[in-house]
Formats: C-alpha cells, sequence, structure tokens
C-alpha cells in the first residue's frame, strides 16, 4: 500500500518563520486575556469516554442539535479523520474536490480508500459543480468529500448545490462529508449541514482563533456520530481534560469571540479586495473567508514568485502546487491588520519587480 502523506502539512510544519505569515490560516491566536474564565477552568483531573459532557451540550446548544448529533474530535482534521474511518472500509472509493486541502484526500488513503477526484474549476468560480460529482460517481464510493467555504479558494457552495449532492449521495448510498470550518466567517452566524446523508466537521481554530486549544466536532446522525465514538477508541479515546475545559470556557465566550474574529474579517478584508483589483497580473474569485487563491493572470507559474517574497520580503504565502494549481497561491488574511497590510505592500512590490 502507498503510504499516506500530506505534503501541504509536511511543507507548513517545516518552513522558515517569515517576517509576516500570510500562509498560515488560523485567525489572529487569542491571549488568555481573550479568555477571562480560562485560569478557574484549569484542573487536570476527570475523563470524557464519550466526549466531555458539557462541552458536547455547548455544541449541541450553538448548533440546535441533540447531544447525540455530536462526536468531539482533535480538532477539524481529527475529525475529519475519524468521520472517514466510520464511513469506509479498505477498497472503497471516496470523491474529492480538486482543488483541495491535501491531508483530506491523505485521510481516505491511510484508511486503504480509493481516491477519486471531481474538479472545481476557476472558471465556474469554483462551483461545487452536482452533475460533475455525479459523473464521478463509482459503485464503490462511500463518501464525497468537500470543504465549505472551499479551502484554498474560500468560496462558499450554495444550499442548492448541497442539496443536490447529497441526492446524488444518497441515491447511490453514500454520505457528504463538508468541512464547514471556516464557516462561522463572515457571516457571524453558527451554521451547520446536518441531515441524514451529510456529515459536518468544525472545530474552535479558523473563525476564532484557538487553534492551540484542538477542539473539533462532527455533527451527524446519531447512527453516524456513534461510528465515529468507536472510531475515536481506537485512535486516542479522548481529548485531553484540560483542553476540554477551556474549550467550555470559550464557548461561555462564543458571541463575543465571534464578534472578535468578524471585526478582524470587516478590517481585513477590504483591504485584500481592493489590492487585487488593482493587480492587472493576477485574477481571483471572491472569497467568503480569511482566505483567498489569485492566480497569474498569464498561466505562469507562481512558485518562483512565492519564492522571492520570502526570500527578498520576508512574506510567506502558500504555493498553488499544494492544491494541484501552479498558477495561484493562497494569501491568508485572518492575522493583524497592520501585518496585512504590509504584506500586501511587499506582494505589490514583488509583482512590480517581475
Amino acid at each position: 500500500m502507498t503510504r499516506a502523506r500530506s505534503p501541504y502539512m509536511e511543507w507548513a510544519k517545516g518552513r522558515p518563520r517569515p517576517e509576516i505569515d500570510l500562509a498560515g490560516s488560523n485567525l489572529l491566536a487569542c491571549t488568555q486575556d481573550d479568555l477571562p474564565g480560562a485560569r478557574d477552568a484549569l484542573e487536570i483531573e476527570g475523563e470524557s469516554p464519550e466526549g466531555y459532557v458539557p462541552l458536547v451540550e455547548r455544541i449541541a446548544a450553538r448548533y440546535g442539535v441533540a447531544a447525540d448529533n455530536v462526536a468531539t474530535a482533535v480538532g477539524c482534521s481529527g475529525a475529519n479523520f475519524l468521520a472517514l474511518a466510520a464511513l469506509v472500509e479498505a477498497g472503497d472509493d471516496v470523491l474529492v474536490e480538486s482543488p483541495g486541502y491535501d491531508p483530506l484526500p491523505a485521510a481516505a488513503r491511510m484508511l486503504g480508500a480509493n481516491v477519486v477526484s471531481f474538479e472545481r474549476r476557476f472558471e465556474d468560480g469554483w462551483r461545487l459543480d452536482p452533475d460533475r460529482i455525479a459523473r464521478a460517481m463509482t459503485p464503490r464510493a462511500r463518501v464525497v468529500v468537500v470543504t465549505s467555504p472551499h479551502n484554498p479558494s474560500g468560496v462558499m457552495a450554495s444550499e442548492a448545490d448541497l442539496e443536490a449532492i447529497g441526492r446524488v449521495a444518497e441515491k447511490n448510498g453514500a454520505a457528504v462529508l463538508v468541512d464547514e470550518v471556516y464557516l462561522d466567517l463572515p457571516g457571524g452566524r453558527p451554521a451547520a449541514t446536518i441531515s441524514p446523508v451529510f456529515v459536518s466537521t468544525n472545530s474552535l481554530t479558523k473563525a476564532y482563533g484557538l487553534a492551540s486549544l484542538r477542539c473539533g466536532w462532527a455533527l451527524a446522525a446519531p447512527e453516524i456520530t456513534e461510528r465515529i465514538r468507536r472510531a475515536r477508541d481506537v485512535v486516542d479515546v479522548w481529548s485531553p481534560i484540560p483542553s476540554d475545559r477551556l474549550s467550555v470556557v470559550a464557548f461561555q465566550e462564543i458571541d463575543r469571540l465571534l464578534g472578535r474574529a468578524h471585526g478582524l474579517f470587516l478590517a481585513n478584508a477590504p483591504l485584500v479586495a481592493a489590492f487585487l483589483l488593482g493587480r492587472p497580473e493576477l485574477e481571483c474569485v471572491p472569497s467568503r473567508a480569511t482566505i483567498v487563491f489569485p492566480r497569474f493572470h498569464d498561466g505562469r507559474d507562481a512558485g518562483p514568485f512565492v519564492e522571492k517574497l520570502l526570500r527578498e520580503h520576508g512574506v510567506a504565502v502558500v504555493p498553488g502546487t499544494f492544491f494541484d494549481s501552479p498558477s495561484h497561491f493562497r494569501i491568508a488574511y485572518g492575522g493583524a491588520t497592520d501585518s496585512l497590510r504590509r504584506g500586501l505592500s511587499a506582494i505589490g512590490q514583488c509583482l512590480d519587480a517581475l
């Protein structure tokens, strides 16, 4: 069996630390001042054999579902892996979008599944096309994996397209796994795609600036969340209790944290939009998340530009090769506004020098 790998994650962990980082896609990290109840919550003892009950209840209340619709995990990536482990067996087919976030197909391959790609096209506004997914369906397809907002472009799938994809999957006896880790921005509203055929995954990472807590979850029908919990028995049993306790504190402050995140988005998104509008050598589909995925209008490989930007200006963006889109690069703009301004200025200088 081919060893499963995630080249993007290997790069993200091992790359040099830049002066200005527009590659990491997490929101500006919270400090302890953002969680005033954190100190009182730090207790080591406890257990959570089926998920830490106060945390499960907080997640369920946030999304208006029952507790048995919730399965917790270590981050959204952990939730994605456990959901796939619950839904596929070796030799099954898993349909995955391209371009996409490469830990998703890597997780399917690690479980012994065959990955079947379907295309999301720049020319279609990165639309999640139900007809394209229907054509990619195979007799052994068990899961369709998508992101909404799309990683790397930040484009939101429409409700109509998701419903149509759900019908395609259900007709073929498959489920739909929707990674919705960017969904709570920019609308400032809790949302999730839940039905008997859908599994929604999310975390406190991208929209809340709490990546270090590694708090993730899956929302699904009770029979699927039960299978996810059984898969977790084999992987890591349960999350660290201190992390779960702090995550409960975060949910107690979730509206305020979302307001903080929304403020960053409202400050930063217009800067990125104005910058891209003024660069005729780039073209880009508008984003609904704190990431954007421009490409060179002439189709050139963006790799040399990305390297030059880091080497000469100390600014990091993600090369599009990690998303099978070499003419693109991904800019993350969920960080400090001043750093973003300086980063965009450096990108402009680097483009001018081409």
